[in-house]
């Protein structure tokens, strides 16, 4: 069983990038809470960077996103907000500065196994398309989360 993902093709890599425009021309409406846009600084560049990401829960009374990175610690955006928090989030129609945690492996297992539940379509698709083989195992669930990083975004309240 293969955990680590394949580098994207030229074609996935365009799809990946095309919501970042839909959010640019202000039509994050239309992915609901689905996917946010998370705008980030470049950790090399220092310039500003946009990723979408799938939301696999989200929490409307607190309004917090969980999101993971199937490419783990070898994902850009990861890997720009473990030196220098997001700047901002985009969903839907909304905006924040948010507080961002890092999931423990714990509730990284949890999240997912939960995610898996209600949409057992959606994960072995979208891992058949980044180039991991996972067959649905305790053992393989395991491993795979353990390859993987997952990361919560939240506005800031007056408590904070």
């Amino acid at each position: 069983m293969s955990l680590q993902p394949s580098k994207p093709s030229s074609i996935l890599i365009f799809l990946f990038k095309l919501p970042v425009f839909i959010y640019r021309l202000r039509l994050g409406w239309i992915f609901g809470h689905k996917y946010i846009m998370l705008i980030h600084v470049g950790r090399n560049s220092g310039r500003i960077r946009r990723t979408v990401l799938e939301v696999i829960r989200y929490n409307k009374s607190s309004g917090e996103c969980i999101v993971i990175s199937a490419y783990g610690i070898n994902a850009d955006w990861y890997r720009n907000i473990l030196l220098k928090p997001a700047l901002e989030i985009q969903i839907g129609t909304k905006n924040f500065v948010p507080i961002q945690r890092l999931l423990d492996e714990d509730e990284a297992f949890d999240e997912f196994v939960e995610y898996e539940r209600l949409h057992p379509f959606a994960v072995k698709n979208l891992l058949k398309l980044i180039g991991i083989q996972y067959v649905g195992s305790e053992n393989g669930r395991k491993l795979l989360v353990d390859s993987f990083r997952m990361g919560s975004f939240r506005p800031r309240s007056i408590d904070d």
